[in-house]
């Protein structure tokens, strides 16, 4: 649907009762639209049994990350960094 603005506010709630249809509702300035009116994104779930999936098909079998014994340490990060003691 597409209203120009003076049409728009005139018959904003037949405008608003396309967008709960799923239309989609541009308002235009002389003759260039300005606006859109649309419905509000859909956001899905996440589906972790799909990731688990994707992530075994392409061959990660683990998503645990393997850190050394020593991580905690207080000097592991400086022998990482290759500073001196």
């Amino acid at each position: 649907m597409e209203l120009s603005i003076r049409d728009a506010q005139a018959r904003f709630a037949e405008a608003m009762a396309a967008v709960m249809r799923g239309e989609k509702v541009v308002i235009t300035r002389h003759g260039q639209p300005v606006a859109e009116l649309v419905p509000p994104a859909v956001k899905q779930p996440l589906n972790f049994a799909a990731a688990d999936a994707y992530l075994a098909e392409i061959g990660w079998e683990s998503q645990a990350v393997k850190l050394p014994e020593n991580f905690d340490d207080p000097t592991f990060s400086r022998k990482v960094l290759g500073l001196d003691d």
